[in-house]
């Protein structure tokens, strides 16, 4: 199959998007004059059997390029990388992952990474990008996505922007869903008022680092001895907010802080379901530690 136009050597940027058909990739493939047929197209990426071989992604292409070469193209080569940054996740973690997609050393993004502002979402970056513009692709979204009205009404928790970041990455990391973060927000910021320690197993784990037997930045089972760790993240040790953000919390974890839910509640866990039970005295708290954890 002969390419459109043999003499045009100007490339054209053409966006595949995610989870995008092949027909539906084929016809705005002929729409922006890149192939001569959507059918014969279609019918070529079948019979090469590379349909599923195709990335989501930017491409630049080119009308002098024949079919084959064309369809190639778009199953590599691709110019921007999808990544995936989950709720939750400390700096550490998310600089593996851009390490992995982008090839970028995990040192050097680390250099420019924000703990807590990193915002959890789907970035398309350029496989170009560097360590500064990837971090600062991430911080600017949380700018985005955090709205000034969110942070007007974020005054009234009387806590400090930063204050309430670091708070709701404790809470990404305590709660489990969108039902029972807030009511964990409105635990923790009654302990913070009452001057209790926060005594928060999420803190404890970002004080003891990774894991190497485990092969994660979180360690799964905590006892007694983690308790005693010397760190201003071990609120167990420590009254008050740790320093900072222990990870990058999502959008439901920063408006449960903004937005708690009030109770007399100032005791919580969770069971091996996941379901959160409350306790509004150290008596209710062991009661449910005897029936849901032992």
């Amino acid at each position: 199959m002969t390419s459109v136009d043999p003499t045009d050597l100007k490339a054209q940027i053409f966006t595949v998007k995610r989870g995008e058909g092949v027909r539906s990739i084929t016809t705005r493939l002929s729409e922006n004059r890149l192939i001569r047929s959507s059918t014969a197209f279609y019918i070529l990426v079948k019979a090469m059997g590379i349909e599923r071989s195709m990335q989501a992604g930017d491409f630049r292409l080119i009308r002098s390029m024949d079919a084959i070469a064309l369809a190639r193209e778009l199953t590599h080569g691709v110019n921007d990388v999808w990544v995936t940054i989950p709720e939750g996740w400390r700096k550490e973690e998310v600089a593996t992952k851009v390490a992995k997609e982008l090839d970028v050393p995990e040192q050097e993004f680390l250099k420019y990474a924000k703990e807590g502002y990193m915002f959890p979402d789907t970035y398309m970056i350029s496989r170009e990008a560097s360590a500064a513009g990837i971090a600062d692709v991430f911080i600017s979204n949380f700018n985005k996505k955090i709205s000034q009205p969110l942070r007007e009404d974020g005054k009234k928790t009387g806590l400090t922007f930063p204050e309430i970041i670091t708070l709701a990455s404790i809470v990404e990391r305590e709660g489990r869903s969108d039902e029972d973060r807030p009511m964990i927000a409105g635990i923790l910021l009654n302990r913070l008022r009452a001057d209790w320690p926060l005594q928060t197993d999420a803190t404890l784990q970002y004080a003891l680092g990774y894991q190497s037997r485990e092969k994660t930045w979180w360690k799964k089972s905590l006892f007694d001895e983690d308790k005693t760790i010397e760190s201003l993240y071990n609120t167990y040790k420590y009254k008050g907010l740790p320093l900072g953000p222990i990870a990058n919390p999502g959008l439901s974890a920063i408006k449960a802080v903004i937005y708690p839910k009030s109770s007399e509640y100032w005791f919580y866990l969770h069971d091996a379901k996941g379901i959160a039970h409350y306790g509004k005295t150290v008596e209710e708290h062991a009661v449910n530690i005897s029936k849901y954890l032992q």
